[in-house]
């Protein structure tokens, strides 16, 4: 080799690792900015009040929920309200979750991590999509939460934390190449199942003056009270009620609570058992309830009727109480007028309630009577 071609051999290595170089800085800037650096926030640059629309896909199911006129709904539940603090809880976390580890790893190994997407034909090795778009529908954020990774605890107890506790999770950014990243907390709030994210505040009958069961394949009575505080009886006579019977039986309608939203217009429209309540506020609860194969019931209620004005007064009412007794009653009967219109907006849709809530409802008269009376 003569002293040419050695200064030209020379040069070409200092030009393929100034290349080589400059493509390192590359990547490591490109590593700092994707928001996979240790310690760092996975995504730095987004905003909760950017976000309007929030997207989950599993191999089994999808969500979507939107923001629309300020209340955010459930797509795939015909609009129903969402549960407003369960969304701005699950974003919050997922902006806030930092990164405790980051490495390449190839698309071939993707499925070992939970992390190949969903609706490719195979369950296996699926994860979670979460997509976050803005008002206008620009996804601002696309992303796959794959498998959870696990800490020891020695000082937990229960039999399911022996292989250990939820600690984190394996994140994969779209736009960020094969950089995966293990994340600070499990998010196990990202369930693609619509039924999770919808509000569960539920009708609430209380202070109920008489509850009657009707309708078909029940054992029908009626049982009721002169006094919010009184001894409950049958309505009609016909044997003396056991006090512990009326108890479960309006407590368990006013702690109804549902498990999803049936959007079906026509279901829940056979074998209909029906519970009317009347309370003392004025207002009347009708409860129509339809049995499933599952052993659920489906549910649709209306709620009629108009809460008092004004108060009654009490026995021996001090007049220096009259100004508090009186203040009392106005703000109950505010919140009392919000509850029912909020009741009877949402009475549009009808509701899968587990069987087992509806049971105490469904006694029959023999079983709610004192025995032999």
């Amino acid at each position: 080799m003569n002293r040419k071609q050695f200064l030209w051999l020379i040069l070409a290595v200092v030009l393929l690792g100034g290349a080589s170089l400059a493509l390192f800085w590359q990547d490591i800037t490109a590593y700092r900015d994707s928001g996979a650096k240790i310690g760092a926030r996975l995504m730095p640059d987004m905003k909760i009040s950017d976000v309007a629309k929030l997207r989950l896909q599993d191999p089994e199911q999808e969500v979507t929920l939107a923001l629309k006129d300020k209340v955010w709904r459930v797509e795939q539940r015909g609009g129903y309200p969402a549960d407003f603090s369960e969304i701005s809880g699950f974003i919050l976390k997922l902006l806030d979750v930092k990164v405790v580890q980051s490495e390449s790893v190839g698309a071939s190994l993707h499925p070992r991590l939970n992390l190949t997407a969903p609706g490719k034909g195979t369950k296996e090795g699926t994860g979670t999509l979460v997509e976050l778009s803005d008002a206008s529908g620009k996804v601002l954020v696309s992303l796959m939460l794959g498998k959870v990774s696990l800490k020891k605890d020695p000082m937990n107890p229960l039999p399911n934390a022996k292989d250990g506790v939820p600690a984190g999770r394996h994140v994969l950014v779209a736009g960020r190449g094969d950089i995966v990243a293990v994340v600070s907390d499990p998010l196990e709030k990202a369930v693609a199942s619509p039924g999770a994210w919808v509000a569960k505040d539920f009708f609430k009958a209380d202070r109920i003056r008489t509850l009657q069961l009707s309708g078909e394949g029940v054992s029908p009575w009626k049982i009721a009270r002169d006094e919010e505080w009184g001894q409950w009886k049958f309505a009609a006579g016909g044997g003396q009620l056991h006090p512990s019977a009326a108890v479960t039986a309006t407590n368990a309608l006013g702690a109804l609570a549902f498990s999803d939203v049936v959007i079906d217009d026509k279901a829940g429209t056979d074998k209909v058992a029906v519970l009317t309540a009347e309370t003392f506020d004025n207002l009347t609860y009708t409860v129509k309830l339809s049995p499933q194969a599952n052993g659920d019931f489906i549910v649709r209620y209306t709620v009629a009727g108009t809460p008092p004005k004004t108060r009654k007064p009490e026995a021996k009412e001090k007049p220096e109480d009259v100004a508090k007794l009186d203040k009392d009653f106005a703000d109950n009967l505010q919140r009392l007028e919000a509850r029912v219109m909020l009741e009877q907006a949402r009475s549009q849709w009808a509701y899968m309630v587990p069987g087992k809530a509806v049971a105490p409802l469904l006694m029959k008269r023999e079983q709610m009577a004192v025995p032999g009376r």
